[in-house]
C-alpha cells in the first residue's frame, strides 16, 4: 500500500492537532482506526464556514485544506457516497455503502501533495463531517450551491474537478451550471447513468430510516468492502469497513441520508453530452459496482476525454491503486493524456511515482 507521503509529517504545523490527537468533532471510534494514511489524514481534516442560502448561519463544512495554496489549477477530490441496491427478495432495500468522506483519499492525497499538487479533498454536503446540527436540506440543489460557495469563497479559480463514483454525478450537475469554476474533469469509476435513487424516494420516512440503520450496520459494511474492492490487503478487511462507516457515526447522518433519497438523487444523463471540459476516464477492470462498459459509453459522450483502465483493481483506484490514479492524474494535469485516447493505452510517465502492481 502506497506510502502517506511526506507531507503528512509536515502537516501538523498546518492543523492544531498534537501527533496522538484528532478533531474533536470527529466521532471517538476514529481512535480505533489503525491504517496509518486514514489516520493522519484524519488528524489534517477540518472545519470551515461556508454561506449559503438555505442556512440562517453559515455551515461549518469539512475538508483537507492544502498546506499552501499556488497559482496552478487546484485539485479538488470529491468521494462517492452511501449507495442503494435493491434486493430482489428485500422489496426496496437499502443494501451497502461507500466511503462517503474525504477519508478515501488516504492514499493518494498525500502523493499528489508530495508531487507539488494544490489538493483540496472536499466532504460533499451531507456526508463526511461538516457539522449538520440544524439539519440544513441535503438535495442536488443544496450540495450544488454549497459546493459552489466553497468554491467562490476558498478556491476562487478555475479548479480541476475530480469525481469518483456517485460524486462523478455531482461533479457532472455542478460543471453543467457553473462552468466557469472547473477547468478539467476527472472521473474514476463514474456512476452518471443511474435515474436518481428510483423508488427509494417514494419510501416512507419510517421505512427509510429503518434502512439507514441498516446501512451503518458493521457486517453490512464488511460485506460492502468486499465487493468494493478487487482485493483487501490480509487483515485490513475490519479497518477498512471502519473507515468507511466512520461518517455514519455523526447524529445527523441518517437525517442528511434520508432527505436526500427522498429528494430523489442525481439524474444526469442528459447532461453529460452538454459538458465540453478535457476530461479524464479511470476505470477498475474488475469493477463488481458499476459495469466497465459504461465506460466507453461515457468516454462516447464526453467529446473531449480519454480513457484509461487500472488492470485487477476495482471500484474505489484511489484506495486499491493509489500510485497509478496519481500518476495518471499527473500524467492528465502536465497535458500528457491525449484526448480520445484508446482504452487500452497506457501511456508512458516522466513522473517518479513507483507503480504498483
Amino acid at each position: 500500500m502506497a506510502s502517506c507521503g511526506l507531507a503528512t509529517a509536515r502537516a501538523s504545523a498546518r492543523v492544531r492537532v498534537s501527533a496522538s490527537e484528532f478533531p474533536s468533532f470527529l466521532p471517538k471510534e476514529v481512535e480505533r482506526i489503525k491504517d496509518s494514511c486514514a489516520r493522519e489524514l484524519a488528524k489534517r481534516i477540518e472545519r470551515v464556514p461556508v454561506k449559503v442560502s438555505f442556512s440562517k448561519s453559515p455551515i461549518l463544512s469539512s475538508c483537507v485544506k492544502p498546506l499552501q495554496q499556488q497559482s496552478m489549477e487546484p485539485v479538488v477530490l470529491l468521494h462517492g457516497f452511501d449507495r442503494f441496491f435493491t434486493l430482489p427478495l428485500l422489496r426496496n432495500a437499502v443494501l451497502t455503502g461507500g466511503h462517503s468522506s474525504c477519508l478515501e483519499w488516504r492514499y493518494t492525497y498525500p502523493l499528489l501533495e508530495d508531487a507539488g499538487i494544490e489538493a483540496w479533498a472536499v466532504d460533499i454536503l451531507g456526508w463526511g463531517f461538516s457539522n449538520l446540527e440544524t439539519l440544513p436540506k441535503c438535495d442536488v440543489a443544496a450540495k450544488r450551491e454549497h459546493l459552489y460557495e466553497f468554491w467562490r469563497s476558498y478556491i476562487k479559480i478555475p479548479m480541476v474537478l475530480v469525481g469518483p463514483s456517485l460524486g462523478a454525478a455531482v461533479a457532472i450537475d455542478f460543471v453543467a451550471c457553473y462552468p466557469e469554476a472547473v477547468s478539467k474533469l476527472i472521473f474514476i469509476a463514474a456512476s452518471v447513468y443511474a435515474e436518481g435513487t428510483g423508488n427509494l424516494s417514494k419510501l416512507p420516512k419510517v421505512v427509510a430510516y429503518a434502512g439507514m440503520f441498516v446501512l451503518k450496520s458493521f457486517p453490512l459494511r464488511l460485506y460492502a468492502t468486499t465487493l468494493t474492492f478487487n482485493s483487501v490487503p490480509a487483515g485490513s478487511s475490519i479497518d477498512w469497513t471502519n473507515v468507511g462507516r466512520l461518517h455514519c457515526l455523526l447524529p445527523w447522518w441518517k437525517d442528511a441520508t434520508v432527505h436526500f433519497m427522498i429528494s430523489g438523487g442525481y439524474n444526469v444523463i442528459n447532461q453529460i453530452k452538454q459538458i465540453k471540459h478535457k476530461s479524464l476516464i479511470i476505470w477498475g477492470e474488475d469493477d463488481q459496482i458499476i459495469d466497465k462498459k459504461l465506460a466507453l459509453r461515457l468516454h462516447d459522450e464526453l467529446p473531449h476525454s480519454a480513457l484509461h483502465y487500472i488492470p485487477q483493481c476495482g471500484h474505489i483506484p484511489h484506495v486499491e491503486k493509489p500510485k497509478r490514479v496519481a500518476k495518471l492524474i499527473l500524467e492528465f494535469l502536465r497535458g500528457d493524456v491525449t484526448e480520445k485516447q484508446k482504452p487500452w493505452l497506457s501511456v508512458a510517465s516522466p513522473f517518479q511515482i513507483e507503480e504498483v502492481s
